[in-house]
């Protein structure tokens, strides 16, 4: 590759797309597979990326951002307590939907299988368009509750939670999960069988177990070995941090699709980055530090109309997530942590633009994965 010039995007005339040091090459039977409309139940979808539910991340503002770029693909809401739901009788906001956000999903957690029923009746009062049960979050409140990840060592009553849930809403019903509790307990062929016979008509899996939590690698092959034991459509997670990652994820599992999750924090580019590649073969130019920087801006103004000072607070990690790879992101990134009020945090922004923008500068290194309670 000495002496051959890569555009902002990577493309080589002469050999393709690169990310980094990789090709990325779309092949004709990916490429067929993925213009077919992904099937889930009687929902049909136009894209096979989904925008992972990511608790305290993908609320109403967060999903808007990323369907400018992916205004086909299915967006997940934060996953909602069903035992508040019961005692509460009340929506929380983290469960509001736009009635123009289609297709939109609403993620549930619990153990409790009557509990679920309730509340997924409420999520299909609301709008959604399918029911996501959570069988796979990590988190330690979440799973001594008998929620979450813990579920996986309760087969039966999993199964029991998902035919319950499937008996009470007319939407389709779909589960995510991860590969099994620990590497000594790794159950995601049984598991994935047994809620495909309950009635899920979708299995996301994300490729860890719930002991490494999001530490070491996404084990792809686990995902390949559920994909061919089932009939219904398998969604791989995990590891989708770039075009490349989702395209050499999909060619190895023959996955019927993809989901994002820590890849967009900071980044709601990615999911219509993979989208549209897969689509047309093309990748979209990267966005520049201008540009991200212009879109942390939109957010922090959209959280501030929607959620008040409590969605300052709640920018303060998203700022932060933006403010990588360009001059002077270290100190933006400790300035944007202490926001107080919108006008700060748009001042701060709207310098550092005008400095990049004096700059002119282009440069761009993909975000370091961040730790986040991914469902």
């Amino acid at each position: 590759m000495k002496g051959v010039k890569i555009n902002r995007v990577g493309f080589v005339p002469e050999f393709g797309y690169f990310l980094g040091l990789r090709m990325v090459t779309l092949s004709p039977e990916l490429r067929a597979r993925f213009a077919v409309p992904l099937r889930i139940g009687t929902v049909e979808l136009k894209s096979r990326v989904l925008q992972s539910p990511l608790s305290g991340v993908t609320d109403l503002v967060f999903r808007r951002l990323v369907r400018r770029y992916a205004p086909d693909s299915m967006m997940y809401t934060e996953m909602v307590n069903a035992t508040g739901l019961h005692y509460v009788k009340q929506l929380p906001k983290i469960m509001e939907i736009d009635p123009a956000e289609r297709p939109i999903s609403i993620q549930l957690f619990d153990c409790r299988p009557d509990f679920l029923a309730e509340a997924a009746q409420m999520a299909v009062a609301e709008g959604a368009d399918t029911v996501d049960i959570n069988m796979g979050c990590p988190v330690n409140k979440i799973t001594k509750n008998g929620g979450g990840s813990s579920l996986l060592r309760q087969p039966e009553l999993a199964g029991e939670i998902v035919r319950l849930v499937v008996q009470a809403v007319d939407v389709p019903v779909t589960v995510k999960t991860r590969i099994g509790w620990s590497d000594q307990e790794i159950n995601a062929v049984e598991f994935a069988q047994r809620m495909e016979d309950a009635g899920a008509k979708m299995l996301t899996l994300h490729g860890r177990t719930r002991s490494q939590g999001y530490n070491g690698s996404a084990r792809w092959e686990w995902i390949g070995k559920v994909k061919q034991a089932l009939s219904i459509p398998v969604i791989a997670n995990g590891d989708i941090f770039s075009v490349a990652a989702a395209v050499r994820c999909l060619e190895e599992t023959g996955a019927d699709g993809v989901m994002c999750s820590r890849g967009t924090l900071g980044y709601p580019f990615l999911v219509g980055e993979v989208d549209h590649f897969l689509r047309t073969g093309e990748l979209r130019p990267t966005p520049s530090p201008v540009e991200r920087l212009q879109c942390a801006r939109d957010h922090v103004q959209m959280l501030w109309e929607y959620k008040g000072d409590r969605g300052i607070r709640q920018a303060r990690k998203h700022m932060t997530w933006y403010a990588k790879s360009f001059p002077g992101a270290a100190e933006l990134r400790g300035q944007l942590a202490v926001i107080e009020n919108v006008s700060q945090g748009v001042d701060l922004l709207d310098r550092a633009i005008a400095r990049l923008a004096e700059l002119d500068w282009h440069g761009f290194e993909a975000p370091e994965p961040e730790l986040v309670e991914a469902q």
